[in-house]
């Protein structure tokens, strides 16, 4: 599965390839993201009951909406984009922290997004996020996700488990980057980007947004960090490792 489900359209489970399904297990989804085709393509692509073993019980795209679907529906796994309208998914994980502490029928949250910034990963984990997998993840592996973090397993694509293994060893806090905080999600979202060469138009094509307004996130984002061209801003991420 792409970011944007794939240039090609969804990839078709195959069978008890998908996991779930196969063994009669089930369980309750629910989609988290600000995106609706990219909804859509997750639902087409897992959703499948009958095969994958996978049921979307609501979707949500932003925190309030995410809130509201979640507490109504109580399912076993809450698929979470990280960056969301109204505070992002470490807001949702914060409102939704007694659902995931209930004893009997715990909520879990797996994060799913196009981000594999760091900061983003520790964020959603120390928030009470089971794992984190980027949007790059074919069906197949996210379905075997799903269930993995029902059963109570941790959950990571590649290298990004070497983030929180890092951060929980550290004692000391992460520095506080005034500078970064003044960005919103999105204008992060657009910095990496162009930190790592894409061009407008692949940007706009990957955040489901006009290049337009990947213009206007790029000039807003130069004026807050006051800085001259896409150049300095690429050595401004470098610089933090935002890349």
């Amino acid at each position: 599965m792409s970011d944007a489900t794939g240039a090609n359209g969804p990839t078709e489970p195959t069978g008890s390839d998908e996991g779930g399904g196969a063994d009669g297990r089930r369980v309750r989804v629910v989609l988290v993201d600000d995106h609706r085709m990219f909804r859509t393509g997750v639902q087409a692509e897992i959703g499948r009951t009958d095969v994958t073993g996978v049921e979307v019980v609501g979707e949500a795209a932003d925190v309030d909406q995410a809130v509201t679907v979640i507490t109504a529906t109580r399912p076993e796994v809450v698929l979470l984009d990280v960056h969301l309208p109204g505070g992002g998914g470490v807001e949702v994980l914060r409102r939704c922290s007694p659902l995931m502490a209930d004893a009997e029928n715990p909520v879990r949250f797996l994060a799913l997004s196009v981000s594999d910034a760091a900061e983003d990963v520790i964020g959603v984990i120390r928030g009470g996020a089971r794992g984190y997998v980027t949007k790059t993840i074919t069906g197949t592996d996210l379905v075997d996700s799903v269930f993995r973090v029902q059963d109570g397993d941790a959950v990571f694509s590649p290298r990004l488990a070497g983030f929180v293994l890092d951060a929980f060893a550290s004692t000391d806090a992460p520095p506080v980057d005034e500078d970064l905080d003044r960005l919103t999600q999105r204008e992060r979202e657009v910095l990496r980007l162009i930190a790592r060469g894409y061009a407008y138009k692949e940007i706009a094509k990957q955040l489901f947004i006009s290049v337009k307004t990947v213009e206007s996130h790029v000039s807003a984002v130069l004026r807050k960090l006051q800085l001259s061209n896409r150049h300095e801003l690429t050595r401004w991420a470098t610089a933090r490792r935002l890349v």
